[in-house]
């Protein structure tokens, strides 16, 4: 048995498999609202026989949105509209793949363009002020943040809770929170982005308090039964200035305290200075050393393209998910041609069976045959 295609349980909800659709912002939501974009993108892959799909980075406020166009869960509309998603997606999937979202606040890097018009901060109207744990500039020629109060953090972590009441409304069975690439948790976490001197600042166990207010105030709106876990960095690429793996370690512990039931290891994100080594799976030793020192269920992403590669990350132990971005954009059905290579099993809808057939070639046969 491929240990790629072995089902993992997470309280009531079991993943056939280990293969995860990262989070991807699409950019295509009008006021915080998904569309038929987002209904078709997600609903390909509740065919696409993945262990978990986790839709994009859902902001939890208007102002929390990286730009304009970014998905939301903040009011009713916003509830509406994913909850034809949903349905559309347990419908095409027959329930075999479990949908989740992840929850964001974007912090001091929102009210940007959408990449293909640059990703820049937006200079006009359309602009908003953000909010960030202190008044400093993500980047040259990024505007201030205001640098967040008790009552504006009070009122963050309620607007988590009231998005993840929202969440379990519609159906959702596992959520994720952001809480790296630079994003609004991520600024707490960071001493590159934390200044503070109260108790939100300084040492690691307050720069802490507030991303587990967070996770503690979310876990408590969450059902007991369903899984909630988090993306976490594993470094900020800065060296001394800011975290490394054990500070990632010392999150996970505090997070396992309070009923994590994964963590999603990233990097980088905090600041253009970061000097970034990438390389196929660069970030699994991040995954591996907190999955070790911890013992969370860790899911390691980037960069893993490659189904024998995927194997080894699950068979030795450097994670127990892998969570795939631009390798599932190329490929929708990656997971029929890994369980193809691998001996293992994946589930396809009726519709679809005749595509899973042997000697029935494969895109990608296709054009090796050409080539």
């Amino acid at each position: 048995m491929s240990a790629l295609f072995e089902p993992l349980t997470l309280r009531s909800v079991t993943l056939p498999n280990r293969i995860v659709l990262s989070p991807m912002c699409q950019y295509s939501a009008h006021d915080g609202s998904a569309n038929d974009w987002h209904l078709v993108h997600l609903a390909r892959y509740a065919a696409a026989g993945l262990g978990l799909v986790l839709a994009e980075a859902t902001h939890v406020a208007p102002r929390a949105r990286i730009t304009p166009h970014c998905l939301g869960l903040y009011d009713d509309a916003n509830e509406a509209a994913l909850a034809r998603v949903v349905q559309a997606f347990r419908t095409v999937g027959g329930g075999t793949t479990p949908f989740g979202i992840q929850l964001a606040h974007a912090g001091r890097k929102g009210a940007s363009e959408v990449p293909w018009a640059g990703g820049k901060p937006i200079t006009d109207e359309r602009a908003w002020l953000n909010l960030a744990p202190s008044a400093l500039a993500h980047e040259d020629g990024w505007p201030l943040p205001e640098a967040m109060d008790e009552a504006a953090i009070a009122e963050a972590v309620a607007q988590f809770a009231e998005a993840t009441r929202r969440a379990d409304r519609i159906g959702v069975d596992v959520i994720e929170l952001h809480g790296a690439h630079g994003y609004l948790m991520h600024q707490f976490l960071s001493p590159v982005s934390n200044k503070r001197n109260d108790e939100y600042g300084g040492s690691l166990d307050n720069r802490m308090r507030f991303p587990l207010a967070v996770f503690d105030a979310v876990r408590a709106a969450w059902p007991a039964h369903k899984p909630l876990g988090i993306r976490i960095t594993g470094s900020d690429w800065m060296g001394d200035a800011g975290l490394g793996v054990e500070d990632a370690i010392a999150f996970g512990h505090a997070l396992k305290e309070r009923g994590c039931d994964f963590v999603d290891v990233s990097s980088g994100g905090i600041s253009l200075h970061q000097k970034i080594t990438t390389g196929p799976g660069y970030q699994v030793p991040f995954a591996a050393a907190v999955r070790k020192a911890t013992g969370l269920v860790t899911m390691a992403v980037g960069m893993i393209t490659e189904a024998k590669q995927a194997e080894a990350i699950i068979a030795e132990g450097s994670a127990d998910l892998v969570a795939m971005a631009r390798g599932l954009l190329n490929d929708p059905f990656w997971a029929w041609r890994a369980a193809d290579e691998l001996g293992g099993k994946v589930a396809a809808p009726n519709q679809y069976l005749r595509g899973r057939q042997r000697g029935v070639d494969t895109p990608r046969e296709l054009l090796a045959k050409k080539a």
